[in-house]
Order: C-alpha cells, then sequence, then structure tokens
C-alpha cells in the first residue's frame, strides 16, 4: 500500500521530542548489551516457579538459608499486591488454587508461622478456592513426593511410556516438546514414588477442606472422553503389580538415557526449569552421586535462572530468553539508528560505536543457528528437512523454534543482502536457506505453523487425567505463521511461494469475526493481530483487502482515551475482553498496534499520532517505558509471563518506525521501509 501521496509535515518540536526520545531509548538499550554482543532481560512469571525452586531445596535437603529468605521475601512482596490475600497468576488476575498453595508451602517450609497474619489471609483464601484438593496434576504430584497427598491423587503414570511407539495415540512425540522433556523424568520420579527429603518435616494438612487421605474428588468427574479417560486409569492401575520388572527397568534406563542426551550441559534439559529440576530430583532418587556431572549441570543451570532484586529479594526466572531479546534489541536498535542519524546527545554513543554493537549483535545470533543437531521436532518434519533452526535460549539444540527462526532468518537476510551490495558478498546466505527450508519443513497440514514441532495437534490427549492444564500440545498458531509470513515474504524464495500461500489462507481462516487474530505466545489478540498483519505486509498482502481493514479497524476502535492500548490477560477467558483492560494502557500494547498500522503504511492517521504521543509521555528517566502488566503467556489460563525487555526494544522500535515513515518519501513502501 502507498500513502496519500500528501507529505506530512512535522513540527521541529515535535522532531525534537521524537529524536530525543529515541535517543534515550537508543542508548539505554545499547548500554545493556552483553560483551559477547547478546541481550538477555528478565522474564518473570507468577510465585510458582519461586515456591518451587524453594521446595526443590526441601525435597534435595540442600538448603541454601539465605537463598531461601530472600525468595520468601519476594513471594511475601508480591502476596502484598493482592487484595485477595493469595496468589495470582498475573497482575490484577483471580487468586490461583495451585499457585496459592506451592507459594503457601514454600513459605511455611522457609519458616513462617502459620499463624502469621498474611499465612493465614493466603490460607482462608485457599480453603474458600475448595482447598489444596482442587490444585492442578503438578501440585498434586508435588505434594505426593511432600507424602502431603496419597498417590492415588495424581494421574497413573507409568515410566513404561516412554517405550510406547510413536503410533500408539498416546506416545511421547505426540505432545508437545515441554510436556515432552517434562513427562520423561516426571515418569520416572512418579513410577518411584519419590518421597522429599522434607528435613523440617513440614506439613499443610491445614490447607485441606476434607483430609487428604479421606477425600476422593481429587479428578473431576468430566464428561466424554475425559470420563473414559479417567475410567482407564483408573482400571491401568490395577495392572501395575503385574508388569514385568523387566520392562521397568529398561524403561527407566531409556528414559535415563534419554534425559542424559538432552540435558544440554549447564543450560539444562530443554532449557527451561519444570525438566531441569525433574531431572534433577530424578536423579537423587535413582542415587546419582553429588558430584555426578549431570546433576552438577542441572544445578548449574538452575543456579542460572535466580535473579537477585535490587531490594535483595529473589525470584526464579522459567527460562533464558536471550536469542529472543537480541534479535528484537537488534531491531530496535538499528532502525533507531536509521531513524535518529543526525540527532545527537551529550555522552550518546558514536555512530560508529552503534555499528560495532549491531555488528556484534548479528554475529551472535548467526553463530547461534543450530546446524548439526537433528533434534525431536525431525519425528514430525517433512522428509528431507535440514537441521537449520534457532532456539529461544543461549544453548537448547534439540529444540529450536520456528518464532525465533523466523525473526532472526528475515534480519540475517537483509543484512546479508546490504553487505552483498557493498561487497559482493552475503556471509549470511546460506545460514538463511537452512532456516527457511527447516521452517518450510515444519508446515502443519492447515497450513499453519507451531512453536515446535508439525501436526502437535492431536486435541484428544487434552482430555487424559495427566494434561488438566490443557498444554500438552503445540498447534499452529496465528502469532508464529504470522512471523513465518514475515520472514518468507523478506526472502522471496521462489521456493517457498506454495507454503506462503497455505500459511496467508491459514491466517485468513484463524482471523476472529471482529476481525483480530488470538495470541498463543503474546497477550493476547493485539499481539497476536499485529504478528499476523506484520507478516501479511512483508507477504504482499493490500491493506485495502477486506479483511485487512477489518483488523486494521478493530485495533483502531481498541485504542484508549489516552491514545494507548492495553490487554488484560482476562481476555483468555472472557473474549469479549479483547483489546482491552479497563482503559489501562502499556507501552508493549500500543508499539504493537502502532507497528501493525504501520506496517501497512499508516502513519498519518489520528490513531498513529495519538499512540505515538503516548508513548513520549510515558517514557521513563532512564529511557525506557516499564509496565507492571504480565504480556504473555507460558500456557493461557494457567501461567503467564513477564518480558521485562518488551517495554524496551518494542516502544523504540515503534518510535523509530514512526520518525522513519515521517522523513521518507512518501511513495515508498511498507516492504521497502521494512528492508531500508
Amino acid at each position: 500500500m502507498k500513502n496519500s501521496g500528501q507529505s506530512f509535515t512535522f513540527s521541529t518540536a515535535t522532531k525534537a521530542l521524537l529524536d530525543a526520545a529515541i535517543v534515550r531509548g537508543r542508548e539505554s538499550l545499547a548500554r545493556l548489551q552483553a560483551e559477547d554482543g547478546s541481550w538477555c532481560f528478565e522474564l518473570e512469571s507468577d510465585a510458582t516457579i519461586t515456591a518451587e525452586y524453594i521446595l526443590m531445596m526441601h525435597f534435595m535437603g540442600k538448603i541454601d538459608t539465605v537463598r531461601q529468605e530472600k525468595m520468601a521475601r519476594y513471594l511475601r512482596d508480591i502476596q502484598r499486591l493482592q487484595t485477595h490475600g493469595a496468589w495470582d497468576l498475573y497482575v490484577d488476575g483471580a487468586p490461583d488454587v495451585s499457585c496459592s498453595v506451592k507459594a503457601y508451602f514454600a513459605l511455611k517450609a522457609a519458616g513462617d508461622a502459620a499463624s502469621a497474619p498474611h499465612m493465614v489471609r493466603a490460607r482462608e483464601t485457599i480453603l474458600a478456592l475448595g482447598g489444596a484438593a482442587k490444585s492442578n496434576v503438578f501440585t498434586r504430584i508435588l505434594l505426593a513426593t511432600f507424602g502431603q497427598v496419597p498417590w492415588r491423587a495424581t494421574p497413573f503414570m507409568p515410566i513404561e511410556f516412554v517405550l510406547f511407539p510413536k503410533w500408539v495415540p498416546i506416545s511421547m512425540y505426540k505432545v508437545a516438546y515441554w510436556a515432552r522433556t517434562t513427562m520423561v523424568p516426571l515418569l520416572a520420579l512418579c513410577s518411584l514414588r519419590a518421597r522429599a527429603a522434607n528435613p523440617h518435616h513440614v506439613s499443610i494438612s491445614e490447607l485441606f477442606v476434607t483430609p487428604a487421605e479421606e477425600e476422593r474428588e481429587y479428578f473431576p468427574r468430566g464428561k466424554g472422553i475425559r470420563r473414559f479417560f479417567l475410567a482407564m486409569d483408573r482400571a491401568v492401575r490395577h495392572i501395575e503389580p503385574l508388569m514385568p520388572k523387566s520392562l521397568r527397568k529398561r524403561a527407566m534406563a531409556h528414559a535415563e538415557a534419554w534425559c542424559a542426551e538432552r540435558m544440554n550441559g549447564e543450560d539444562g534439559m530443554g532449557g527451561i526449569f519444570p525438566p531441569i529440576v525433574y531431572s534433577y530430583q530424578m536423579m537423587q532418587v535413582l542415587g546419582y552421586p553429588e558430584d555426578h556431572p549431570l546433576r552438577r549441570d542441572c544445578e548449574n543451570a538452575l543456579e542460572k535462572l535466580l535473579v537477585e532484586r535490587r531490594d535483595g529479594s529473589m525470584y526464579c526466572q522459567p527460562c533464558l530468553s536471550p536469542v529472543w531479546d537480541t534479535a528484537w534489541s537488534t531491531m530496535a536498535l538499528e532502525q533507531s539508528r536509521v531513524a535518529t542519524a543526525s540527532a545527537t546527545q551529550a555522552n550518546a554513543l558514536s555512530d560508529a560505536e552503534l555499528q560495532q554493537r549491531i555488528t556484534r549483535a548479528y554475529d551472535w545470533l548467526a553463530a547461534r543457528q543450530i546446524d548439526t543437531v537433528r533434534g525431536d521436532w525431525i519425528e514430525n518434519a517433512q522428509p528431507d528437512t535440514p537441521v537449520g533452526g534457532w532456539a529461544f535460549q543461549y544453548e537448547n539444540p534439540y529444540y529450536p523454534d520456528i518464532d525465533d527462526t523466523a525473526v532472526v532468518a528475515a534480519m540475517l537476510h537483509r543484512r546479508g543482502r546490504a553487505q552483498a551490495r557493498a561487497t559482493g558478498t552475503d556471509p549470511y546466505a546460506a545460514r538463511v536457506t537452512r532456516a527457511l527450508d527447516w521452517m518450510r519443513g515444519l508446515q502443519s497440514r492447515n497450513g499453519g505453523f507451531a512453536a515446535f514441532d508439525a501436526d502437535c495437534d492431536r486435541l484428544y490427549l487434552n482430555a487424559i487425567p495427566f494434561a488438566d492444564h490443557g498444554a500438552l500440545l503445540d498447534p499452529p498458531t496465528e502469532d508464529v505463521s504470522g512471523r513465518v509470513l514475515l520472514c518468507f515474504g523478506v526472502t522471496g524464495r521462489a521456493q517457498d511461494k506454495a507454503a506462503l500461500a497455505r500459511a496467508i489462507d491459514y491466517v485468513k481462516a484463524t482471523q476472529q469475526p471482529d476481525g483480530s487474530w488470538w495470541g498463543r505466545w503474546g497477550t493476547n489478540y493485539i499481539y497476536g493481530t499485529w504478528s499476523v498483519l506484520a507478516g501479511l505486509a512483508l507477504a504482499g498482502e493490500d491493506a485495502q483487502a477486506p479483511y485487512i481493514a477489518r483488523a486494521l479497524a478493530w485495533l483502531r476502535a481498541r485504542q484508549n482515551a489516552d491514545g494507548g492500548w492495553g490487554e488484560t490477560n482476562d481476555s483468555y477467558l472472557d473474549a469479549a475482553l479483547a483489546g482491552r483492560n479497563g482503559g489501562e494502557s502499556a507501552s508493549n500494547f500500543t508499539a504493537w498496534a502502532l507497528l501493525a498500522q504501520m506496517a501497512f503504511g499508516d502513519w498519518e492517521s489520528e490513531s498513529v499520532r495519538r499512540g505515538v504521543a503516548y508513548l513520549l509521555s510515558v517514557q521513563g528517566s532512564d529511557g525506557f517505558w516499564w509496565h507492571r502488566s504480565h504480556n504473555a503467556p507460558g500456557f493461557p489460563r494457567i501461567y503467564y509471563l513477564k518480558y521485562h525487555g518488551y517495554t524496551a526494544y518494542f516502544p523504540l522500535w515503534a518510535l523509530s518506525r514512526y520518525r522513519r515513515l515521517a522523513k521518507v518519501d512518501v511513495a515508498v513502501e511498507a516492504k521497502e521501509l521494512v528492508e531500508a
């Protein structure tokens, strides 16, 4: 789409405000870059992971009391932010019984008296929610290892599951990577009826409405297929004593070997907290000595997830996000450099220094490509799909993801093409080719793209008793598919055209009636709509197409009175809240809404101008746009994240794009602007 043909003129004051804001944000972002060229912002969740870390120390019988008190302080601090007295999954959310049970248990293990006012408030809320018996499967498994509930309160999960062949309806290569890496060590713990050391004999019997041993309603009765699987669960429990011991021994050995192969050094299995901690505990139960290399790797991987805050409290992150943060930070830094090439500020980095930082970031990203390990994705990929993806973390070679790969490959293509024009050589061409071929090989049957696997969408699996969290699968999603559209659109290879067309059909089919798109990996409809629109623009779709016009109109209709945008995570529970947060705006949502509109060349509308004005008005003195809200689901409805980097690089990118659009020839098309 081309602009109207009428030049838009900034006032000198407007230019000065924009330039100053962009330079402040750019300087702050640039100075957070690590020596190796990467960025890695904090990734905060709810109370769950930090509580589990404390309880992990009590499981192992190896308690760092100083660290424990710092973590307990964090749990108390975030509890005080709530009016309901317990813990929620995201800011301003409802109290969550599972999260609250773990946090209460962790605080009691850390020495907080049950009679303390904050513990009384939490306990009253937990009991009002039905008590600990109503907590989810993962929480009940943890409680079983501490002897707080009987093992019948947990699903029957025999280790022999790891031996099931792929063609069996329930097998580990039919579930998502995060479920697979979590389940294998967890199956070992459950099959061995693992028992925590619990050196202080901490009990939370007071959290049960009915005594745990007398409780008979640990599993909701359910209907249809859920009822069938629950009946199966009860039936197969009686078979366990009849299973050959040799089969169990073989299954346990297979699980150990499978985990060892994927242990991933000090970055941990799967690069995420649950499989790392369960692997660590599995090794304890299996008798691995404390100095065993794999056990030490798990311990170090867990330690790398810890964040000590300025006030002395500490929390545990679910994982690290360096590739994701580095890609978007580099994009923002590069766009800001182009947008304000002539702007100056006292003590600001020179243009040469900025270029050096950008070059280091590209070199770091390029070197992170996974080009040798054929990970678990190969089980469901198209034949002859090559290795070539990027992971989210520093190292996670078995589990690259399509979202990171699409962003990095698009950036390397653009950068390589610019270098080829200057030197005649594109240093990234081979890497980009491998990445494109890898992504194309993971397109699902419906034309969409998931995060880690193709066709991981067997919905019946979410009905098994273990899957009460509903997060066992990795089906195609609109936001990841939008990112692939962006990448395929930028690179423009003939061999990707058919895949591109199928992906466009997929996002057309999944568009909501109001014009928006759901967001799986960012909150929620604003993130999803930006992700898809950004991809469609670079794929060559016309802004005048009715389905795109509807999406843009939906975004504009969700703008708040202050000019910004915001969205509550409650929209995952109630779609009527899509794109709304009671009028409260936040910088990352505003940036996404602006970037979506500007993707189709809209920079002159009142909506965009008001959004830019909002970002200018809420920038902090540190150059960033911090906000308190959680801005992404780990798993919708059950687990949410706060990417601290989202309020640093996305607003900077949006302002830089706006500044860039305002100073170029109005006839330049959106695709050329992105590649400039």
